[in-house]
């Protein structure tokens, strides 16, 4: 049976268990109306009675009422709760709603609570492949693809070995229906099955016979509320179509991607659409035909329009064939000058998906200059929960604190104390419902669904920071205590709460310092290699010599990155005197005895960092060995194994780090300690 996460039905069912449920809705054959009726007398174990006069919980869908948007009211008077909800999908967020506060033991006196979601879209993107492997995935095999009964573990994170399989869907209805119920506990409201990297069969989802059973998966999470999206391949029309060419302007191509989309919809009315990574890392797009990325969005988008269908069009593109010796290209351009002079270019049901930052997911970076420039364009912000570059869900590490920094960063585009991250996408959207946040996630077939048992958190703190934006990341980490951990003493929920609102500072200590980025094992982006990725082509260097460290993004001196954002964060980020020590060598070359905001020069800092970063995994093992037999033993014995690896890869990283720039600097460690063997 495989770990219930934060929904254990047992835990429900007692939260529950004074309770009597009745519907007040016009369909009760509505899909998620009758899925939640079915759950809640069979998987959580609850009383449903037909008679709403007979209940002391009714669910009742008011159509027109406020709140609307996917939103939910929940009133309780005297003995009687009333959750109301002007669609189905808003009924089934306010009885998971309900579910959280009984479990976090909400004052059971009067109470009369709405709440809407922030964000209209609010997403996940499988990096699934259909031979069952998960590029960058940390917990097992797909659960969607592969070979039913496996959960492979000796192929690489990041592999594609070839599994020339007939059927290449998994078929665990089970396992779906309760991601489903996560996703739906949460607010996540869509989901792409694939990898945006489609190769193989993968091209052939968008056709039968897979098309089938593509279906049966999304009528499964259409249930919960969640709508499915495809990843596909631009080429398709080359690759399986038959046709000479993939040209965006091509009408044969056109009618092409017209009839399969009609095809898509005859299947799956309610299908999202496609996601689309194009021109970048050796993926084909319209630049192979001379064409822009509004020119390949919008063929797309005319195809799906009638159906209502999104196109999801990463922004993620950039030139991979760089040269370390010249200072003058930088990756960290590229978003910005590929779409910036395509801002209002695109169809009103085409959406850009941009990283959060102008690299890749890094432990610490700014936010991407695109965002707040794309006017009358719909936006996607884009977060990995997955952690490719934060410990691969073996170092413990609770990113949700980086996600609220971002959500709430001003642009300053439009002058001091203008709209956040998290406004700008409606906002400046040509369609509102077609923007919103999206998140790798970091789940797979282990029993415990994300390798780390503590990962967990990280996924709820997603879906619930989509939601509403206003939370932070300790508000977030209560609820998924209360809620997976019933039962527990002070002093284990302390433990819980210490380890993981410290563990994304810890990380950041002994890996990569001051926002210099990659220094990681080449492919793997694990463990450290502080020169892995120093002089190929993919444009994420540190240039440290024997003078200092960082990367010169400056207008006066540098590759001009910092022209890209609005004159306020310019002036911030080009000025050594101003720009935020924690960003410092993102933004700027300096000498190792540069001294930082906080006093220390530059390289103390690094040997301070990773010097705390060890010490504090060790207090991390302590700790959760103190707790021993006051937790669940399985959930216990596998963050004792998680924390016994982070140790040894902490102490790889500080030992490697601290003796290169030892060696690189000559200048000795203040307190004296023991760097290079």
């Amino acid at each position: 049976m495989a770990d219930p996460m934060w929904l254990n039905p047992h835990a429900v069912r007692d939260a529950l268990r004074h309770e009597v449920f009745a519907f007040a809705v016009s369909d009760p054959e509505h899909i998620i109306v009758r899925r939640l009726a079915d759950d809640l007398s069979t998987y959580f174990g609850c009383r449903v009675t037909a008679d709403p006069a007979a209940a002391s919980v009714v669910l009742r869908v008011e159509p027109g009422a406020p709140p609307t948007a996917e939103g939910y009211r929940i009133r309780r008077r005297a003995d009687t709760t009333v959750v109301s909800a002007d669609t189905e999908r808003g009924l089934l967020y306010g009885f998971y709603a309900l579910v959280r506060g009984r479990l976090a033991e909400d004052n059971p006196g009067d109470l009369d609570v709405s709440s809407r979601p922030d964000q209209p879209l609010r997403m996940l993107n499988h990096w699934d492949q259909v031979d069952g492997t998960v590029e960058r995935g940390y917990a097992g095999e797909s659960i969607f693809f592969g070979v039913p009964g496996s959960n492979d573990h000796a192929h690489p994170p990041g592999g594609f070995p070839v599994r020339d399989l007939d059927e290449p869907f998994r078929g665990d209805r089970e396992r779906i229906a309760q991601y489903g119920r996560f996703l739906a506990s949460i607010g996540i409201n869509a989901v792409v099955l694939n990898n945006v990297n489609v190769r193989g069969k993968g091209t052939q989802l968008i056709q039968l016979p897979l098309l089938g059973k593509v279906r049966e998966v999304a009528d499964l999470l259409a249930q919960f509320g969640v709508r499915t999206f495809l990843s596909i391949n631009f080429a398709a029309p080359k690759k399986i179509g038959g046709l000479s060419s993939s040209d965006p302007l091509d009408h044969a191509v056109r009618a092409w991607w017209r009839t399969v989309a009609d095809a898509i919809y005859h299947e799956i009315p309610d299908f999202g659409g496609f996601l689309v990574k194009a021109d970048s890392e050796g993926e084909p797009g319209p630049y192979e035909y001379g064409r822009t990325h509004a020119d390949g969005a919008n063929m797309l988008a005319d195809a799906l329009a009638p159906h209502g269908g999104l196109v999801i069009w990463r922004a993620f593109v950039y030139n991979s064939h760089q040269d370390w010796r010249d200072r003058a290209t930088d990756r960290a351009r590229a978003a910005y000058e590929n779409f910036k002079p395509l801002a209002g270019r695109f169809a009103p049901n085409v959406a850009l998906q941009i990283k959060f930052g102008p690299i890749d997911f890094q432990t610490r970076e700014p936010i991407s200059p695109l965002i707040g420039q794309l006017h009358a364009t719909n936006l996607i912000v884009e977060f990995q929960i997955t952690a490719e570059y934060l410990g691969h869900q073996i170092d413990v590490n609770y990113p949700v604190s980086q996600w609220v920094e971002v959500l709430r960063h001003h642009t300053h585009t439009e002058g001091p104390g203008d709209r956040t991250v998290a406004t700008i996408a409606s906002s400046d959207a040509r369609v509102t419902t077609y923007v919103g946040v999206a998140g790798v996630p970091n789940v797979g077939m282990d029993d415990n669904w994300t390798g780390h048992a503590l990962a967990q958190a990280n996924l709820y703190g997603f879906g619930r920071l989509a939601w509403d934006n206003s939370l932070d990341a300790a508000q977030i980490l209560e609820e998924w205590i209360s809620q997976t951990f019933t039962g527990i003493d002070d002093d284990v929920r302390d433990v819980l709460r210490w380890i993981l609102l410290t563990s994304r500072e810890t990380y950041e200590n002994y890996t990569a310092p001051l926002g210099v980025g990659f220094m990681v094992r080449p492919h793997y982006h694990y463990g450290v290699s502080v020169n892995g990725y120093e002089y190929d082509r993919w444009g994420t260097y540190h240039f440290a010599d024997r003078d200092g460290i960082g990367v010169d993004r400056t207008v006066a001196t540098g590759s001009g990155f910092t022209a890209q954002y609005a004159p306020a964060l310019r002036h911030t980020y080009e000025d050594l005197a101003t720009v935020p020590d924690e960003l410092l060598l993102f933004f700027h070359h300096v000498p190792y005895t540069h001294v930082l905001h906080s006093g220390k020069t530059v390289i103390q800092h690094i040997y301070d960092t990773h010097f705390d970063g060890v010490d504090t995994v060790q207090r991390y093992r302590e700790r959760w060995a103190s707790i021993s037999g006051r937790i669940d033993p399985a959930t216990h014995a596998n963050v004792s194994e998680r924390l016994d690896r982070q140790l040894e890869n902490a102490v790889e990283w500080r030992d490697q780090v601290n003796t290169y720039f030892f060696r690189m600097s000559g200048v000795p460690d203040l307190h004296g300690r023991t760097i290079s063997a």
